[in-house]
């Protein structure tokens, strides 16, 4: 597939993402999956600007990404699957795409949201979509940067009673 680290990220491409976690994975590609995104040249020319030198980058949405992957378009490459929303993921789920342990690096806190982590702040939709792919078998991680331990989403979502 290609795909070697799948994470959910608000902010979608920014300096932990172009810096640290795209050197730890000695990625080639970043992939950025988005209905919105992929509709809006400016958001687009941004994340360009953003995407380290020597990285790929695509900017797809949903029905795009799921069939290129699903094409073997990635094979050989070292593809970062960055992805802005728990609802986008599902999608991708129910396309078919293969995806078995995602990081939830980034979702920022708003009001009406509950803060589950430092950097992870979800409404309870969002928890009700966790637990829908946690369910498909997809392992959920918080991780914000790669020296930071890898927490068990499952086991913080029970803490909280959730």
């Amino acid at each position: 597939m290609g795909i070697i680290h799948t994470r959910i990220d608000d902010r979608l491409i920014h300096g932990q993402v172009a810096t640290m976690w795209t050197n730890s994975l000695r990625v080639t590609r970043i992939m950025v999956v988005d209905d919105a995104a992929s509709q809006d040249d400016i958001l687009k020319m941004s994340l360009k600007l953003a995407c380290p030198n020597g990285v790929a980058l695509s900017v797809l949405s949903i029905d795009n990404a799921a069939e290129r992957i699903k094409a073997g378009n990635y094979e050989g490459q070292r593809v970062f699957l960055i992805i802005k929303s728990t609802d986008t993921l599902l999608k991708l789920l129910d396309k078919g795409v293969a995806i078995d342990k995602v990081n939830v690096g980034n979702l920022t806190f708003t009001e009406g949201k509950t803060k589950i982590a430092n950097t992870v702040a979800v409404t309870d939709y969002e928890i009700l979509d966790f637990h829908k792919i946690m369910e498909r078998g997809v392992d959920l991680t918080l991780q914000l940067i790669p020296s930071n331990p890898s927490e068990n989403l499952k086991g913080i979502l029970e803490k909280l009673g959730k």
